[in-house]
């Protein structure tokens, strides 16, 4: 069935040149692929364009009026592939249009691709850090072809294509001129070079998947999140490029003794209410290994007992360290001795006469240990 263009466009026969462009721009906008994702949307906007090429120009106009849709045809070529047409919808869809155009591939040098590692660490790991031993799995350049990808005794030639540039070029008229579409080059696939005798050992990639083992240093004072760059360690570059770089990426395990919080190392310390009143010293564990540890006499519940200069190592100034911090808790006991018990209560008596408050051991414990 023929097509009707000023149907397609929704204008009059006798509409002038300013209405005929100003339908096809609003239509352009509602149809084109970038914004209208529907089935048949284009198709559609192939109509459209179609039909603004032929009423646009007074003489393919009279042509159409006179002839018809036949008559119409003589030097246009198919519009075809939109892709196109996008650079002329810039300044409709502010950014649309490029959202469709191929990235250009270049036919020099190319750098690696970088790479992610996941480490877990286990909490002195991270404190003090030290080297650590890892395997990854990357491409490196093929030994044998070189990187070239062709088989030995061979070498890649000139794409007849493109031309060895990578890129085809393809002149379209629009409404608007003539605008030239720049594509990755389909024979080549950017690269500008055809390998017809492909390497056995890459298959014409150029490179190989190999395992490798790598010693990395690990700084003191690393936390879960803490990114390292390996440099050189990603994937080998292509055409004599630079290889990517290898990002590590480390998680601290969490640790039954100690917690951290900035460059601060938590614990805690049980001891028994006697203790807390007559105070002792104690050996703890601590990060650098066994540390004394004074506790000072009528020691509160909660209170937290400092250790200079044994947390974790400041991330790139090793030499500062944070603190220790001791965390006192205090077990008072359920069930006593008949000799403890005897003992504590003529302490409390003594207590009691001194004018001290009644109402039994538990409150006389609680007592000291609330008193300022």
């Amino acid at each position: 069935m023929a097509r009707d263009y000023y149907e397609t466009l929704g204008v009059s026969r006798d509409a002038d040149r300013e209405e005929i462009k100003k339908a096809y721009r609003r239509l352009a906008r509602e149809y084109h692929p970038d914004v209208n994702k529907e089935a048949g949307a284009e198709e559609r906007f192939k109509e459209i364009n179609r039909a603004y090429e032929v009423l646009s120009e007074p003489e393919t106009r009279a042509r159409y009026d006179r002839f018809g849709e036949g008559g119409a045809s003589g030097g246009f070529q198919d519009v075809g592939d939109m892709g196109g047409f996008a650079d002329i919808f810039e300044s409709f869809f502010s950014g649309f249009a490029g959202a469709n155009t191929q990235t250009r591939r270049r036919a020099g040098p190319v750098r690696g691709d970088d790479l992610r590692l996941d480490l877990t660490l286990e909490f002195r790991e991270a404190v003090f850090g030290g080297e650590k031993q890892i395997n990854i799995s990357h491409q490196e350049t093929c030994q044998t072809c070189s990187g070239s990808g062709a088989k030995p005794g061979t070498k890649p030639r000139t794409c007849g294509t493109c031309g060895g540039s990578g890129q085809v070029r393809r002149a379209t008229r629009t409404p608007f001129g003539s605008f030239t579409q720049v594509s990755v080059c389909p024979t080549c696939n950017g690269s500008g070079q055809v390998i017809e005798e492909k390497c056995d050992a890459c298959g014409g990639a150029g490179t190989v998947q190999v395992t490798k083992k790598l010693k990395i240093t690990i700084p003191a004072g690393v936390d879960s999140g803490t990114r390292l760059r390996v440099s050189g360690e990603g994937d080998s570059g292509r055409k004599g490029g630079p290889s990517g770089d290898l990002y590590v990426y480390l998680f601290v395990k969490s640790d039954p003794e100690f917690a951290r919080e900035g460059i601060d190392v938590l614990s805690t310390v049980r001891i028994n209410y006697l203790q807390a009143i007559l105070g002792d010293r104690l050996t703890i564990e601590t990060v650098d290994g066994k540390k004394p540890l004074t506790i000072p006499a009528g020691t509160q519940p909660g209170t937290v007992l400092l250790l200079e200069g044994l947390g974790v190592p400041k991330l790139g100034n090793p030499v500062a360290r944070g603190d220790h911090r001791i965390t006192v808790e205090v077990e008072i006991p359920t069930k006593l001795a008949s000799e403890e018990r005897e003992a504590l209560e003529k302490l409390m008596e003594k207590y009691k006469g001194g004018g001290g408050a009644k109402g039994g051991i538990g409150t006389f414990l609680d007592d000291l240990f609330h008193k300022k």
